[in-house]
């Protein structure tokens, strides 16, 4: 690795030849300067600032602005021997990363431009790394190196300028939403409405008004007109989330749009228009619906014109280390090498949200300056939700079939405590799939 050189700007010459002969003795190349207007003229050949804040002519906080405006990388320290916590806030608001009052130990100084400098790398790095995968792969934060996000950024490089539907799928916590709305993002509908609409969360008797809107006088409570999310989405883009627990009256009026782009109100025969994008997503298996009969085929092949595919953080392994640096990145914080063969080696049941979840954790709870592999906190306790088995289920011998399914369906019920869309992830099953299933075997 390169040698880094630190500019030490220090108008008392004793201090500036003592700082200067301690970093030089911890491996950098120092270059030094006696004034602000004298460091201005090396400050573009250095990695590191260090400057004082009082200093004859043009001050620390002026200097560290020229910095900043010139290269905005570059980090600069302020110190001070007459620093108040109003210098020091003043000096982080125009970009200093650290600030050092006097007098400080040297030892802490190694370890504040130690720290600087690795951020500092490790911004360089993330941003070499979105470089290299090349303009169409620029997605906001979206990280992914390995040829599965490749394939899938560039899928939607070439679909996102259309008007198509997209049909995304993969477990909870892969991204889904993400890519939709990179989708948005890189479409001629960018600067025009995004609205997710969570089908899960909304309950079955509520979910046409909520989609379409409602005429005043339409049902008990209603006492003024509402428009519905496609309305509100006109000349944008809806995604559709968890579009499998879509009850079945409404999937026929979903169709209609995607179809004729026309709806009506709840409560109103006025026939309305719209011109949107729809992005639909789902973590369990359509297909799988459709033999169940809960989803409409028609509506099934009308959403999957183009299918996106997400896989799961654990069969793509290779963009940990790139998530883990990105992240590491968003929460101010370093993650060694011994920490991250920890989380390499996990399996990752909530893929890249629970990853995010545990390197923010982390850092806060770290140690130390770093994350070290001690202080890498993963949820593995016991009780933590999982997928059912047949094993769960052992069944004593002459059990008919039926009676080997109301087994498992009650056994889901009793862990999800009754909760029919948690039962049915658990099962991965959609939610209407499981109430079909209870209904024809007459469990309440």
């Amino acid at each position: 690795m390169p040698q880094k050189t630190i500019l030490v700007i220090e108008d008392e010459e004793k201090h500036r030849r003592v700082l200067g002969l301690h970093l030089s003795g911890a491996g950098y190349a120092v270059k030094a300067a006696g004034t602000a207007e004298e460091g201005w003229k090396l400050a573009g050949e250095c990695d590191l600032v260090l400057t004082d804040l009082k200093l004859p002519g043009m001050d620390g906080l002026e200097l560290l602005e020229k910095v900043r405006q010139q290269n905005s990388r570059t980090p600069v320290i302020v110190m001070s021997a007459f620093g108040t916590v109003e210098d020091a806030v003043e000096a982080m608001k125009r970009g200093a990363v650290d600030f050092l009052p006097k007098p400080f130990s040297l030892d802490h100084l190694s370890v504040v431009v130690e720290k600087a400098l690795e951020v500092s790398q490790l911004r360089d790095e993330n941003r070499e790394l979105r470089e290299a995968l090349g303009q169409r792969y620029q997605f906001e934060s979206i990280i992914g190196n390995s040829q599965a996000m490749q394939d899938i950024f560039a899928t939607v490089t070439r679909v996102a300028p259309t008007r198509a539907t997209v049909l995304l799928a993969g477990e909870s916590g892969v991204g889904k939403d993400m890519i939709a709305r990179a989708i948005h993002q890189h479409s001629p509908r960018k600067d025009r409405p995004f609205v997710k609409i969570n089908c899960t969360a909304i309950p079955e008797n509520l979910m046409e008004s909520e989609l379409f809107g409602y005429e005043k006088g339409a049902f008990t409570g209603a006492n003024t007109s509402k428009p519905g999310k496609f309305e509100q989405a006109d000349t944008g883009t809806v995604m559709l989330d968890e579009i499998g627990d879509v009850p079945n009256s409404v999937q026929v009026k979903l169709l209609r749009v995607l179809q004729e782009r026309e709806f009506e109100r709840l409560g109103s025969n006025k026939t309305m228009h719209t011109d949107v994008r729809v992005i639909a997503a789902t973590n369990v298996d359509l297909r799988a619906a459709l033999e169940q009969g809960t989803f409409r085929e028609d509506l099934y092949y009308r959403l999957n014109v183009v299918p996106i595919n997400i896989p799961s953080l654990r069969e793509r392994k290779e963009d940990i280390p790139y998530l883990v640096r990105h992240f590491a990145e968003k929460f101010n914080g370093d993650v060694s090498e011994g920490a991250l063969e920890r989380l390499m080696a996990y399996h990752w049941p909530g893929n890249v949200r629970e990853l995010e979840n545990v390197v923010e954790r982390s850092i806060l709870l770290a140690r130390g300056p770093r994350v070290e592999a001690d202080d890498v906190k993963i949820d593995t306790a016991p009780g933590r939700t999982r997928a059912l088995t047949a094993s769960d289920a052992f069944l004593p011998e002459g059990m008919t079939l039926d009676q080997y399914e109301q087994s498992i369906l009650r056994e889901a019920l009793k862990r999800a405590n009754g909760n029919k869309s948690q039962a049915a992830r658990l099962l991965g099953l959609t939610r209407n799939a499981l109430r079909y299933r209870l209904t024809q075997m007459g469990i309440e």
